[in-house]
């Protein structure tokens, strides 16, 4: 034993607090992949509730918005044109 206690360089590991903490680690691990898929789990469906409840769907919102930016579009690129008399 005095000659492999030698030969480590004096760097000497303590294997079964090593081994215990590498299993509690994993434990830990797969506890908090768990816990993190049942927040994404409560929020999903938090989120599906809130939707279905929602007077106007968000289609309907965003097709609004999207035509709203196009018309603000339009109408910026009009005014460029005017100011600048561009005949693009």
């Amino acid at each position: 034993m005095a000659s492999k206690d030698r030969l480590s360089s004096g760097f000497q590991v303590n294997r079964p607090l090593l081994t215990g903490g590498v299993v509690l680690t994993g434990i830990g691990s797969l506890l908090g992949a768990a816990g993190a898929a049942m927040v994404c789990a409560a929020l999903v469906t938090a989120g599906r509730s809130w939707m279905r409840n929602l007077d106007i769907p968000p289609t309907a919102l965003a097709q609004r918005a999207l035509h709203e930016a196009k018309v603000a579009s339009t109408a910026g690129w009009e005014a460029w044109r005017t100011e600048h008399s561009s005949p693009n």
